[in-house]
Order: C-alpha cells, then structure tokens, then sequence
C-alpha cells in the first residue's frame, strides 16, 4: 500500500533488447536510494515507486548510467 510521500512513476527505456539488459536497468534502478522496481520487461512500460525524495530525474539519471535512454511522455 502506497503512502502519501509514494509516487508510482511509468515510463518507457530504449535500448534494452535482452535479460541481460533488463537485469542491468534493473540492478541500477535498484541501488537508486528511494527507487523500487515493481516492473521492468522488454515489452511494457517500467513501473517504478518513488519514495524518500526521490524523483524522476534520479530514475532518469539510474537509467542512463546503464546505458539506455529513459522515455517519459508528455505531462
């Protein structure tokens, strides 16, 4: 159950085309201070929570530093 200071955060990543690189994105969202994965597959949507002040620039910043290219839509 999610509380009042929990985000859950969709979004697409591009450049993943194995496990191997769902099992990297994921390791980096992972050590992300404040990032849980509650899913990440080759072919939906990542579905992270956000807690503990972070935010959707550090998702963005984990995701990079694995080496694929997080896609947001438009607000």
């Amino acid at each position: 159950m999610s509380t009042p200071t929990e985000t859950t955060l969709r979004f697409g990543i591009e450049g993943m085309t194995c496990g191997g690189c769902v099992a990297s994105a994921t390791k980096a969202l992972d050590r992300t201070p404040g990032v849980e994965v509650e899913q990440l597959t080759l072919d939906g949507p990542a579905v992270v929570r956000l807690s503990g002040g972070a935010d959707r620039e550090a998702v963005w910043q984990a995701v990079e530093d694995a080496g694929f290219q997080p896609v947001f839509e438009a607000a």
